[in-house]
């Protein structure tokens, strides 16, 4: 078996490109991928539970705590009491994390369109029906389920 022809090698191989060259963009601001994901992911008006960050974009509560105090160091986001729940903390952006969202924003829309110009609609719509189902098939357990445990 050829692992450039298996579809785990394929999509980590672009996924570690994508990433890469997100991380080259972002290092130009001073910031890193993953806290430009973090500055997308946070909702812009009402901000975003703590708890809820994490989930929302498939990382480690340790992972994103260790992001989040050294966007809050650099004055990208900050801490509100949650109103609906006393227990919780808002992530909320502030007006240079705002800022530095829109640069985000700006070059994710970039890379979308430069792919969309070099790639049919058709086929864009083939790539997100693939990776929906490989996603499903993730979620359902359905990959290994005949597997028994030893």
């Amino acid at each position: 078996m050829h692992k450039q022809k298996t579809l785990d090698y394929v999509l980590r191989a672009t996924w570690q490109a994508v990433a890469k060259m997100y991380n080259e963009q972002a290092i130009k601001y001073d910031s890193t991928m993953a806290m430009a994901f973090v500055l997308l992911t946070i909702d812009i008006e009402h901000g975003t539970p703590s708890t809820s960050l994490g989930p929302l974009m498939g990382m480690e509560p340790t992972s994103l705590s260790r992001i989040l105090k050294n966007m809050e160091e650099k004055g990208a986001i900050y801490r509100e009491k949650n109103p609906n729940d006393g227990r919780g903390v808002l992530i909320k952006l502030t007006e240079f994390g705002i800022e530095k969202r829109n640069i985000s924003k700006a070059h994710v829309l970039q890379f979308n369109e430069k792919v969309r110009e070099h790639i049919s609609e058709e086929k864009i719509n083939h790539f997100f029906e693939v990776t929906q189902t490989i996603n499903k098939l993730i979620a359902d357990k359905s990959i290994f389920e005949l597997e028994t445990t030893k």
